[in-house]
């Protein structure tokens, strides 16, 4: 006679038990994935950003943006895996914590005295290699900023603060 796999034998209640909590974590997990975080997904560029109406060097803009726009402005590129919780929460918190700090989309809105500021972190987060911070750039390739490219947006910076100094005058 052929045992079947039900056979009260061969099933103990270990073994339903796992079943069971292994079912309720495919459960849980597919449940979540119904809570979903906002997208910050601006679609067309911002009348505030820092780069609206400037005559600043094409590479420079390329560079702030593939190094910083995805967490510090209104136009987040996400890749695929933000679309899955509980990663995607983590990854909508990561870009509301970096747009409370500082906003390229709303710049023009910043206050004078607010904007110097930002440059001088700007700066100083540049000259220390704070960012992009590690853990992005190991998933982003595109952001990791060479020593000429982040001289460059370091030369930006300075002369936007001397600039912004210099009107204040």
């Amino acid at each position: 006679m052929k045992k079947s796999i039900f056979d009260a034998q061969k099933i103990t209640p270990m073994k339903i038990n796992k079943r069971i909590i292994l079912l309720s974590l495919i459960v849980l997990f597919g449940a979540i994935q119904l809570i979903r975080p906002e997208r910050n997904q601006q679609t067309n560029p911002s009348r505030y950003d820092i780069f609206h109406k400037t005559d600043t060097d094409p590479l420079v803009i390329a560079q702030v943006q593939s190094a910083c726009y995805d967490c510090h402005s209104n136009r987040t590129a996400y890749p695929w895996y933000a679309s899955v919780a509980p990663v995607s929460w983590m990854i909508s918190q990561h870009v509301k914590d970096g747009k409370k700090h500082l906003n390229f989309s709303e710049w023009i809105l910043y206050p004078q005295d607010r904007q110097a500021h930002k440059l001088d972190e700007i700066i100083e987060v540049l000259q220390q290699d704070e960012m992009p911070p590690k853990p992005y750039q190991w998933l982003h390739k595109e952001s990791v900023m060479k020593p000429e490219s982040r001289q460059l947006v370091l030369s930006w910076a300075s002369k936007l603060k001397s600039d912004l100094s210099n009107s204040n005058q």
